[in-house]
């Protein structure tokens, strides 16, 4: 269970990154977070995954608060959520086969962790994971050969073989042609689907956000503008979300427009 409570997040010049948001996600639930850009998308998964302190209310993970946690409880906290970024911070010398199998650094012993490092230990596991993803021809290829669209299904390979129990995902599909960016927001719900974890994604893509995921929160200003089933969204409320949103300013040039019309899958 993931709760949020009165939650804010305040710079020291005093801008508000979000703002009296409260929330509550059930295990196995999937989640889209949509808004436009600088609405704290970005900002709320880094603290739900314990990588950002809040600096008002109250966030609880996995039922524990976790800046209440020892260090090395809050590590191994950290080990269980899966984390997947717009940009994937990925070694541009590392083979493809190490980064996917960076997956589980956290969760093995240092010896394993270090070995793997060394020589990929369980090239069978990360040929699995990027089997879905149509890269298998590139698991020893060097990931400064990829471009951008692979590296983002490298990411997602990573996360896939790390089979985390929360998994967090920022703009995955950024780099994607539509047609890829549906493929990879299939394979992130059956995954999290199939093992019945919590997935949470910030998507600028709408419609990928309501065909895709069982329910969706509109972010604006810090604050929640709309929280409910995407079937129960209306493309007022969409409309509403963005009206007025800046396009072309320093955040936006950064990201995508957003395809804010609406579609569902029948």
């Amino acid at each position: 269970m993931i709760s949020l409570a009165a939650l804010g997040v305040a710079y020291a010049d005093g801008r508000r990154a979000l703002d009296g948001v409260d929330l509550s996600i059930a295990p196995g639930e999937r989640v889209a977070l949509i808004g436009p850009s600088g609405a704290g998308k970005t900002t709320l998964l880094r603290v739900i995954g314990a990588s950002l302190r809040p600096t008002a209310g109250h966030v609880r993970v996995d039922g524990v608060d976790p800046w209440a946690l020892s260090g090395r409880a809050l590590q191994s906290l950290r080990a269980r959520i899966g984390k997947m970024h717009q940009a994937p911070p990925i070694p541009p010398r590392q083979r493809v086969v190490t980064a996917v199998l960076a997956g589980r650094l956290g969760q093995w012993p240092l010896w394993r962790a270090m070995a793997s490092l060394v020589y990929p230990l369980d090239i069978a596991g990360a040929r699995a994971a990027l089997e879905p993803l149509g890269l298998t021809e590139r698991l020893f290829d060097r990931c400064d050969q990829l471009s951008g669209g692979q590296l983002q299904r490298i990411a997602l390979a990573r996360l896939l073989y790390q089979q985390p129990k929360l998994v967090l995902a920022d703009e995955p599909v950024s780099a994607l042609d539509p047609a890829l960016a549906r493929s990879v927001a299939v394979a992130l719900n059956d995954d999290a689907r199939r093992r019945g974890v919590t997935l949470i994604a910030s998507l600028h893509a709408v419609d990928l956000a309501l065909s895709e995921f069982a329910r969706v929160i509109g972010l604006r200003d810090g604050r929640v503008a709309f929280d409910r089933p995407a079937a129960q969204v209306g493309q007022a409320e969409v409309d509403a979300l963005y009206a007025g949103a800046p396009v072309g300013d320093a955040a936006e040039a950064a990201e995508p427009a957003p395809r804010t019309r609406l579609t569902r899958c029948a």
